[in-house]
């Protein structure tokens, strides 16, 4: 399965950053996910938890306490928290 670069972070940390085969997020019209190659789509985010699955197939939780925005472009996504 391809990849795709994945940076998921808040101020002054990092809490993911890597290749990913899957990206997993609760957007405001619901939870969608991300793949390689996925179109352009910038969203706001509610209160949840973001879901990363690596490269090698682990599986990363990410708690999502409040609103936040990703963007997917370019064969990469940014999850600002």
């Amino acid at each position: 399965m391809k990849t795709f670069h994945v940076t998921v972070a808040k101020v002054g940390e990092t809490l993911f950053e890597g290749e990913a085969k899957s990206l997993t997020l609760a957007g405001v019209d619901g939870v969608f996910t991300v793949y390689a190659g996925h179109e352009p789509l910038v969203s706001e985010l509610v209160a949840g938890s973001a879901q990363v699955v690596d490269a090698q197939g682990t599986k990363h939780a990410v708690v999502i306490e409040g609103k936040g925005i990703a963007e997917i472009s370019e064969n990469q996504a940014t999850v600002l928290l």
